[in-house]
């Protein structure tokens, strides 16, 4: 039953994405809320801030699924965990706003941004969320107490809603490492028995396919921090409340790439292609992000690099490591 349920509520999610997002793309831009495309010859300008909708189809789906629980399945035990997850995802929701309207209009500095993040997994912290049983590498299964609301709880969310934000820039690149990611985390959540964070994982990922046919190349409307922020979180707080943390930092492996780039640039340079006359991109001064090297592998191979292609690349990287993911949960038992 629980299966069908998770099917009605994603179709639900991809209905209310797919609907309502053209409505926010004719509003954004009849008010002027646009940004310029760096990465077209012509500069188009593209509505801004869609992740709004994807957070509203997300949201809404989730609280079907209490209802359904509470009043078809008698069950409202994981309600509180659940509505906790929803208002972690309005919060990011809200700092993504903020970011994106403040930015369109004054700009915000990275500080002030990591800073608002510390709200995000308040949440899930007062309701003590999540099992704190963990398993580590040669030292075992341990149980963290306190220490996993108070401090694995705020890292893991602070840190994937502000990695989620660093990959970003490319048509249709932070849907698609999106559905990659929560489709990994989803199967395995489902598989193990984490309900609620199958839900979560699938009705994200119906969101965001929906979203692709807006932003994929070349893009009608763009994520803004609206979408990077709550996305990120959401990752998480799917992987929290699976019991799946340690396959969660493991498909995060471009985003550690990421950091250890957007560090050597002293989180100055964009993660954006230079673009040439010819309508293909190279890079600009140097190598601080991972489509950069995206960038550098294809002009290589081929001689030049065109967006689509630099975002099919990194899907393609991350799709690898996802695969590796699943594998090492099927080998577990021979790694130590």
């Amino acid at each position: 039953m629980q299966f069908g349920l998770f099917i009605l509520l994603s179709i639900i999610s991809f209905i209310l994405c797919f609907f309502t997002l053209p409505m926010w793309i004719r509003k954004a831009r009849s008010r002027g809320f646009v940004g310029r495309d760096v990465h077209k010859p012509d500069g188009r300008n593209v509505a801004e801030m869609g992740g709004i909708m994807v957070v509203f189809s997300i949201g809404l789906s989730i609280l079907l699924y209490i209802a359904f629980d509470t009043f078809y399945y008698m069950n409202p035990d994981s309600t509180p965990e659940i509505l906790a997850a929803v208002a972690s995802l309005l919060i990011a929701a809200i700092i993504g706003m903020i970011d994106d309207i403040l930015e369109w209009r004054i700009g915000i500095k990275q500080k002030t941004k990591v800073l608002l993040s510390l709200l995000i997994p308040l949440p899930l912290m007062i309701i003590n969320a999540g099992h704190s049983e963990m398993t580590f590498p040669f030292i075992g299964t341990q149980d963290l107490g306190l220490l996993f609301p108070l401090l694995v709880v705020p890292i893991a969310i602070i840190g994937a809603s502000n990695a989620f934000n660093m990959l970003a820039g490319y048509n249709g690149l932070e849907a698609g490492m999106g559905i990659i990611i929560f489709s990994t985390l989803g199967f395995l959540a489902y598989i193990t028995g984490g309900t609620e964070a199958t839900m979560i994982a699938v009705t994200s990922i119906s969101a965001l396919i929906a979203f692709l046919h807006y932003n994929k190349i070349p893009a009608k409307v763009f994520p803004g921090d609206t979408l990077t922020y709550p996305i990120g979180a959401l990752v998480a707080i799917v992987a929290i409340l699976g019991n799946v943390e340690k396959y969660a930092a493991m498909l995060f492996f471009l985003y550690y790439i990421e950091f250890i780039l957007k560090k050597r640039g002293k989180f100055k340079e964009q993660s954006y292609g230079k673009l040439t006359e010819d309508g293909s991109l190279t890079v600009k001064d140097g190598i601080y992000s991972v489509p950069h090297i995206a960038i550098l592998c294809l002009r290589k191979l081929k001689g030049k690099a065109y967006e689509n292609e630099v975002v099919l690349v990194v899907l393609f990287f991350q799709i690898i490591i996802a695969i590796l993911t699943l594998l090492s949960y099927y080998w577990r038992p021979f790694i130590i």
